[in-house]
């Protein structure tokens, strides 16, 4: 794999293709692969909090999921063929996963809406192993859920917890969590249970997903997309300084 420093974060040029093979090479020898994907804000987050910095540095694969971070990249001078969006990914290893037989475990978001995720991505790869399941409301006990991921089998293990807590998660259990691959995805449950709508993909393509957040929500995300791009823009300016 090709890996490159952007903004003291280590990140991998891979095409989505790539990513696909790579994991599912690594899930049939039975290694154990911890993957994170980066994008602006959780870039800008990782500058000061050293716990997330760390997570995502303990990373096998880190890939890049924002415009943003792809054109920064390149104005830096890195060669990034193209963005690898978490959801995207998600559907390509539910994907293999059918396609090779290995069970999964999806964990996070709402009881109903990680259910009606299971239902929705069982109906798109009939063939699909579902493991188990459980929402992402668990800290009063997290190893009673980790007990539950491992006893369950699962090879692959889909993670829908914000950040940081997610990676965190992740980092502090590793291969306790007795899978073969782990990775966290956000708010991708939301997005295939329908209840948040993806934005389009010309939106996608041009770095315009968070435009389309606030517009969904915008009480609270407009502060957020406010500061972290604006704090993103700053260290692009240093980085390109340099």
């Amino acid at each position: 794999m090709s890996r490159i420093d952007f903004l003291n974060t280590p990140m991998d040029s891979l095409t989505m293709a790539d990513t696909v093979k790579h994991i599912e090479s690594q899930v049939i020898k039975g290694d154990f692969t911890q993957h994170v994907v980066v994008n602006v804000a959780k870039l800008v987050h990782a500058q000061k909090d050293t716990v997330l910095a760390d997570s995502i540095k303990a990373c096998d694969i880190i890939n890049i999921d924002g415009m943003g971070v792809v054109w920064g990249a390149r104005l830096c001078g890195h060669t990034v063929p193209e963005r690898v969006a978490g959801v995207d990914l998600f559907h390509e290893l539910l994907a293999m996963s059918a396609k090779n037989e290995f069970p999964v475990f999806l964990l996070g978001a709402e009881d109903n809406v990680v259910s009606q995720t299971v239902d929705n991505v069982k109906q798109q790869n009939p063939t699909l192993t579902v493991a188990g399941y459980h929402h992402g409301y668990f800290w009063d006990d997290e190893e009673a859920v980790v007990n539950m991921i491992r006893a369950s089998s699962a090879k692959l293990l889909f993670v829908a917890i914000t950040s940081p807590k997610k990676e965190n998660f992740i980092n502090k259990w590793q291969d306790k969590l007795g899978v073969d691959f782990v990775m966290g995805v956000g708010g991708t449950f939301d997005v295939v249970a329908g209840k948040v709508n993806r934005a389009p993909k010309w939106m996608q393509d041009n770095g315009l997903e968070w435009f389309y957040r606030i517009i969904q929500e915008p009480g609270r995300m407009w502060k957020r997309y406010l500061i972290t791009n604006s704090k993103f823009a700053w260290l692009l300016i240093k980085e390109k300084a340099k």
